[in-house]
């Protein structure tokens, strides 16, 4: 056996030894799995309040909630537990967008890398164009999923009102959704899908571009003085974000 001294000094060897994680050797299954798992998770447990987040927003001064808890127990009387999942499987098509993030991130550092192996340019560019690959697929979902968060029984709230019974299983039919797309193409067009575009480009766009160059400096750091750089782990925070942006 080695003496306790020598043992240290073998696992603080090993430490520094630890393989780097990169893109290539992720499994590419199980980290998509996993990821869209965890992110439905998160979903689940914060949606609701995403919900009454949006219509606290929308209302005018305090015409329907004094507050968050206000609106909480009120959207439960109304229309109980699935009131406050209005609009939830159209959102969860947005989880789409955190997987197709990630692997545009990776797949345009690759392509970058033919061209420049700086570590700053590759995720500069990289991070900005996964930004913009994962807003355009958000956005229209969001539109359409938020002017269902603001159907409510008996009165109009939004923009547009689903036609029919709201209660029961029409509370989770994808017949609303049709019936909100088709409003929204009458009244806007295809633009409508889009509004606020620009501005969640302007906000992501610049936020994961410089988010990246930043991440790989610290990790350098980091591996540096511990030998240790987890890209998979990130990553998967990345996936796991509930707004599927860096």
């Amino acid at each position: 056996a080695l003496p306790e001294p020598d043992k240290k000094n073998v696992t603080m060897e090993d430490k520094r030894n630890i393989q780097i994680i990169e893109w290539e050797h992720l499994d590419k299954k199980k980290f998509y799995v996993f990821g869209v798992a965890m992110t439905m998770m998160i979903r689940v447990s914060v949606y609701p309040f995403t919900l009454i987040r949006t219509r606290l927003q929308v209302q005018k001064g305090k015409s329907l909630y004094h507050g968050t808890f206000d609106a909480f127990i009120k959207i439960l009387r109304a229309d109980g537990v699935t009131g406050l999942y209005r609009g939830f499987l159209v959102n969860t098509f947005t989880l789409i967008s955190g997987q197709c993030y990630v692997t545009t991130y990776e797949l345009t550092r690759k392509f970058v890398a033919d061209y420049s192996q700086s570590n700053t340019v590759k995720s500069l560019v990289a991070g900005g164009s996964a930004s913009l690959v994962a807003q355009s697929i958000t956005v229209p979902i969001d539109v359409v999923s938020q002017h269902l968060m603001m159907q409510r029984k008996g009165e109009k709230v939004g923009r547009f009102q689903v036609r029919g019974n709201l209660e029961g299983q029409g509370v989770v039919a994808f017949g609303q959704t049709k019936d909100i797309i088709r409003q929204i193409l009458r009244a806007d067009g295809l633009r409508g899908f889009y509004r606020g575009y620009v501005a969640s480009l302007l906000t992501y766009i610049p936020n994961s571009a410089v988010w990246w160059p930043f991440y790989h400096f610290y990790a350098g750091k980091q591996g540096q003085e511990s030998g240790v750089t987890n890209e998979a782990e990130i990553l998967l925070l990345c996936t796991c974000w509930s707004g599927s942006e860096i």
